[in-house]
């Protein structure tokens, strides 16, 4: 093989050494790069490794440099992912229930291998399984694939759609007839995710569970104007949705307790107004999808919440 060829695979072997084996805490000494290089087939030595360094530095690699007994030790500091950020989406993996468990673990692997190896053993070995009601579609990774390419291309989609049985198993809606949509929007909610779609036959938005769907195909038409125009509001109809169930949605005043602030925050938003009537007693006003779910969270609270304007509960 050419030199010049040599040295290039050189330089990209010694990067992978440093990217997946080295960070802040944990430096290689020279020697320890040297040897790992030469049981990659690559011939070096202490010169030719402070040269290959100081090259990657002039390009903008930001090899870090400490002595160590003696010795230059050499890491990588600067990383696209921190360790809180790969705890997150890690957490974030755990917590989505329509990840199943095989595709868990994949994913995990994935992400912690992001920090290099000596993150990845802390970050793996920090693992709280807290989520014990994963989904069991394998096939949801194809179809959100399907779907975003769909929503790309503004194109229509066909599908069938189930619910599962007291067994456990596939029960087809329509006796197992697909549905035609136009999709709008992939949405994560309440750790599901779901498919905002706009249906001609019902001139309004329908909300499917994604993980609850199959053969998902794109069909070669474009999707209509109406669908179009509904993606600039999709960010609404979300933020005013409970678990997804579809409704009107309609503008309602809330009284609560003021020890339901925080409970209202997370319903609608850190950036939802809200007023002081008396020393204990808060108003805002917000919009809502009338649902069952929305009357349920409402209902919680008893005493402590109620409408004053326009309450759907009331009829």
């Amino acid at each position: 093989m050419p030199q010049d060829n040599c040295q290039k695979i050189k330089l990209l072997k010694l990067m992978e050494i440093l990217r997946q084996e080295t960070d802040e805490y944990h430096p290689m000494k020279t020697g320890a790069i040297c040897e790992k290089l030469c049981a990659m087939g690559t011939t070096c030595d202490r010169r030719t490794l402070h040269k290959d360094i100081k090259l990657l530095n002039k390009y903008g690699y930001e090899i870090m440099k400490e002595l160590i007994d003696h010795e230059n030790a050499y890491y990588i500091a600067d990383r696209s992912f921190s360790v809180p950020e790969l705890k997150i989406l890690i957490d974030a993996v755990q917590a989505a229930s329509f990840v199943t468990d095989k595709r868990t673990e994949e994913l995990i692997d994935k992400i912690a291998e992001l920090g290099g190896s000596n993150r990845a053993k802390i970050l793996k070995s920090n693992i709280v399984h807290f989520n014990t009601r994963k989904h069991s579609n394998e096939a949801i990774f194809y179809n959100i694939d399907a779907l975003e390419e769909a929503i790309r291309k503004n194109k229509k989609i066909i599908f069938k759609y189930y619910d599962l049985g007291i067994d456990g198993k596939p029960v087809y809606r329509r006796d197992g007839h697909h549905y035609v949509v136009e999709p709008i929007a992939l949405v994560f909610n309440e750790d599901n995710y779901y498919l905002e779609a706009y249906s001609c036959k019902h001139l309004g938005t329908t909300t499917y569970r994604v993980d609850r769907m199959s053969n998902v195909e794109i069909i070669d038409e474009k999707i209509t104007k109406e669908a179009k125009a509904l993606r600039k509001d999709i960010a609404k109809s979300t933020k005013s949705s409970f678990k997804m169930y579809g409704g009107e949605i309609e503008t309602v005043t809330l009284q609560f307790d003021k020890k339901l602030i925080g409970a209202v925050y997370d319903k609608f938003g850190e950036d939802t107004k809200m007023t002081m009537v008396d020393e204990n007693t808060v108003t805002t006003t917000v919009d809502v999808q009338i649902s069952p779910t929305f009357k349920g969270w409402l209902a919680q609270f008893g005493e402590d919440m109620k409408c004053t304007m326009n309450c759907p509960c009331k009829n």
